[in-house]
């Protein structure tokens, strides 16, 4: 099955004319964050919404800070239900963290005329997470009208501490394919 991301660049078109990269049609989740980030407070409440629609994530409190075609970021507080045993941020936590900012991100890049999945994830665990995290998943710009089959997707996320320093490093792999 053909695979891109960070290693393989069959697909990814840098060079592309703006009008080639864009979104053709915006998830609803992306149309969402557009309109409610131009407002104060806006990221919050897009945030709390996020964890209505997805439970999971709210055991982190995600706060959703940037979200565009490429690029995701979100926050999470070090606080006492994140903690382990050792009171830094649980690992798994970390990974929770990584999936949101990716999620996020494949909801802004990927059109409507596609779908996608998480299939797999590896991860590093770097150093002790000892302070509130910032996840961010990146992924060069593609063509999708070149995805005619389902291909995988790797997208790599950064997980970093208050200074700055990554904590964790995860690659997820999503399944891409036509809607």
């Amino acid at each position: 099955m053909p695979q891109i991301g960070a290693c393989s660049k069959s697909l990814v078109r840098p060079n592309l004319p703006k009008s080639k990269v864009a979104v053709v049609t915006s998830s609803p989740t992306y149309r969402a964050w557009q309109q409610l980030d131009r407002v104060p407070g806006g990221s919050r409440l897009f945030s709390l919404a996020a964890m209505a629609r997805v439970p999971y994530f709210a055991s982190i409190l995600p706060h959703v800070r940037r979200m565009e075609p490429g690029v995701a970021e979100v926050s999470v507080p070090k606080w006492f239900f994140l903690h382990n045993h050792l009171g830094t941020v649980h690992a798994i936590a970390s990974c929770n963290a990584a999936e949101a900012a990716m999620g996020m991100l494949m909801e802004a890049t990927v059109p409507t005329t596609h779908r996608w999945i998480p299939k797999s994830m590896t991860v590093a665990y770097l150093q002790k997470a000892t302070t509130s995290l910032r996840a961010t998943a990146r992924l060069d710009p593609l063509d999708f009208t070149q995805i005619t089959e389902g291909v995988e997707l790797v997208i790599p996320v950064s997980v970093v501490d208050d200074n700055g320093v990554e904590v964790v490093h995860a690659d997820i792999t999503c399944w891409v394919t036509p809607a």
